[in-house]
């Protein structure tokens, strides 16, 4: 009997570390990991998206995991989840759709990393705006996961510590699985 596959959840504001360390724990897991669609939809339109683009951007993220647990071994790492999107659409448009909000709420992980944004604000393009949006997401983030009893763990300091907060936190899961 084969066991399901396990995904994780890493969230975090922007510029936050999220991609770096997906790939680390997929790289590290001999897994693979779903890159955040956000950024290839900022790079392939050449502009930020609107409101109307949140559940598409959120859909396809999802689609995305989707594609990639057919190569994944064991666990899936996913860098961002719909509840990023919930969030972001909330600061940028005043809220959700109601099919985003339906996404976010029946999208769920197994394991939810949160990174904190204590690493150096880097600007990047059209896709981030200021270290002050990223430690108000941040805090929204910590809300929210708390408004909806999402069990987490926050992880600190450059990759090398957060990895070692994380790998016990991801073999554990493995072995109870």
């Amino acid at each position: 009997m084969t066991r399901a596959l396990l995904r994780v959840a890493i969230l975090g504001a922007e510029s936050s570390g999220k991609s770096t360390l997906a790939a680390a724990l997929a790289e590290r897991h001999g897994t693979v990991w779903v890159p955040e669609y956000l950024r290839e939809f900022v790079e392939t339109r050449g502009r930020v998206p609107v409101s109307e683009d949140q559940f598409f951007i959120a859909s396809t993220q999802v689609a995305r995991e989707r594609e990639a647990s057919a190569l994944a071994r064991g666990v899936l790492i996913c860098d961002t989840t719909p509840l990023m999107t919930v969030l972001y659409s909330r600061h940028y448009f005043g809220g959700e759709d109601a099919q985003l909000a339906a996404l976010a709420a029946g999208t769920h992980y197994d394991l939810t990393l949160v990174t904190a944004p204590d690493v150096p604000w880097v600007a990047d393009g059209l896709q981030r705006e200021s270290e002050a949006v990223r430690q108000l997401i941040y805090r929204q983030l910590l809300d929210e996961l708390a408004a909806r009893r999402i069990p987490h763990h926050i992880l600190h300091g450059q990759l090398e510590q957060r990895m070692e907060q994380a790998m016990p936190l991801l073999d554990q899961l493995l072995s109870d699985a």
